[in-house]
């Protein structure tokens, strides 16, 4: 049998992160005897899928924090790519700056390139300007450009000339199932409450500090509610913080980062995702899976609406209006909605296999 193509997935780190999750979900589900992904990352420490990476045969590199400005990053970048001849494939998913990746790969004679978009914004900080102007060069050095939205795709390349390709889940691990969610909630201490949850990572976009805003004022109609945040981020400590000075230290539920998500969207019963910007979230996906009502803001893309299970409210109404359209959907009842989503065609098994031809075609 004849060795698998290995094609270069370039990454900031593999966390359990949305584009993480996403490259962990096409990675499950390919044949590896034909296409084996390593990974090109940017920090030294190991990350929540380095060991299931390794288990699945493949390779992790570590390379200094992507700085374009920097000598010593872009030599070793060169250096990395001149003793690696063997990638034909390169899959960047480095935002704005893919093009610094891109072009250095290009340099070393690597056959194809692509950049992935997955994000229509970018935290508006002093790297902001300097981000938007680099990735005018990704057109310049990519042979194909992927987006996990239409959104995402054109905010990041600036053309139609880009090919969607999901942000697909394994359907059948994230199924309502009634007897999971008592389970999940017997293990939180949470049975007969009302569940308003959350997954994501604690920065910017997610806009924490609002949910945390929302949630208080569903505590003041309802009390026996509880808020559920999973995931970790440098803005956790912040939100605790908030979360104890509203004196609602008893009612939040911060799981940390888990590997269980498909069972903690169980024990839910509504999913709040009022986020400041998105290309287009896995989350979304998964909890539309899932059966959950969403109560998401306008800034996130429409394209995620794949159920009737999806409420769109306006950023800028108050916590107050907020909480009383969460709270209309505190006893509708959960429905089984895999076959909607795979109709949809975020089922993980089509797409997987879809992006292994596309990697084959190429070599």
């Amino acid at each position: 049998m004849s060795e698998p193509i290995r094609v270069l997935q370039v990454v900031t780190y593999m966390g359990r992160g949305g584009l993480e999750t996403m490259l962990m979900n096409y990675y499950r589900n390919i044949d590896r005897d034909k296409v084996q992904f390593d990974f090109l990352t940017h920090r030294d420490e190991r990350w929540d899928y380095d060991n299931e990476i390794e288990s699945l045969g493949g390779k992790i590199y570590h390379l200094p924090k992507l700085n374009p400005f920097s000598k010593n990053y872009l030599n070793a970048l060169d250096k990395f790519f001149n003793e690696h001849k063997e990638y034909q494939i390169v899959h960047c998913h480095q935002d704005c700056l893919s093009g610094v990746v891109l072009k250095v790969a290009k340099k070393n004679g690597v056959k194809f390139t692509i950049a992935h978009a997955h994000s229509a914004s970018q935290d508006k900080n002093l790297k902001y300007l300097i981000k938007v102007l680099a990735k005018k060069n990704i057109k310049k050095y990519s042979d194909k450009m992927f987006a996990c939205g239409g959104e995402a795709g054109k905010w990041m390349f600036e053309t139609d000339d880009f090919e969607v390709l999901n942000n697909a889940i394994d359907t059948d691990l994230y199924t309502y199932n009634e007897e999971k969610a008592a389970k999940v909630k017997k293990e939180f201490g949470i049975e007969n409450k009302f569940v308003v949850g959350h997954v994501g990572r604690f920065n910017y976009p997610k806009n924490h500090k609002f949910i945390i805003d929302v949630f208080n004022e569903i505590q003041k109609i309802k009390e026996d509610s509880v808020l559920m945040l999973v995931g970790d981020g440098n803005l956790r400590q912040e939100i605790e913080q908030k979360v104890y000075d509203l004196g609602l230290r008893d009612k939040v539920i911060f799981t940390g980062i888990r590997s269980d998500v498909n069972d903690l969207m169980q024990g839910m019963d509504v999913f709040l995702f009022p986020s400041l910007y998105e290309g287009l979230p896995v989350t979304m996906v998964e909890a539309q899976a899932s059966g959950l009502k969403c109560i998401i803001s306008d800034r996130v893309p429409l394209e995620c609406k794949m159920t009737q299970n999806v409420q769109v409210v306006e950023l800028e109404k108050s916590p107050q209006d907020w909480a009383k359209e969460v709270l209309k959907y505190e006893k509708y009842e959960r429905q089984n909605t895999k076959e909607e989503i795979v109709k949809a065609n975020f089922d993980i098994k089509a797409n997987a296999k879809y992006l292994q031809e596309f990697y084959l075609n190429k070599c």
